[in-house]
């Protein structure tokens, strides 16, 4: 998390950064303008999600809501996000940084009849 008053918006550390860009597509190559500063963009993505704000509330630091947006969503519509989550999850479980512990809630909860869309004539009897 961000400490200093000049990085209140930065959520990624250089480290995680590095990792990161080098799961993400690069824009060299397609039709259209290169990605500019492809890191403020994914931390606009990911402050957006921390903070649970509508896209339209960006903070103006990260740039136009809609490259942000834009960018979430062609991630997600081509699969980089599951490749992304895929390749971390490799990378901690074969330096054992991941836990694979599973807790299964295994709850019942019993509903009254009327509550299972029992038809009203067959409970009163009419």
């Amino acid at each position: 998390m961000a400490t200093a008053i000049s990085d209140r918006y930065q959520i990624l550390t250089d480290k995680q950064w590095e990792l990161l860009a080098l799961l993400l597509p690069k824009s060299e190559g397609h039709v259209g303008r290169n990605f500019s500063n492809n890191r403020l963009v994914v931390e606009g993505m990911l402050y957006r999600l921390r903070t649970s704000l509508p896209w339209r509330d960006l903070p103006e630091h990260f740039g136009p809501w809609q490259t942000v947006w834009k960018r979430h969503r062609r991630y997600a519509a081509d699969g980089t996000w599951d490749r992304v989550l895929t390749a971390l999850l490799a990378l901690a479980d074969t330096t054992g940084d991941l836990d694979w512990v599973v807790s299964i809630d295994s709850t019942i909860v019993r509903a009254h009849q009327h509550a299972a869309g029992a038809a009203a004539d067959s409970v009163t009897g009419l």
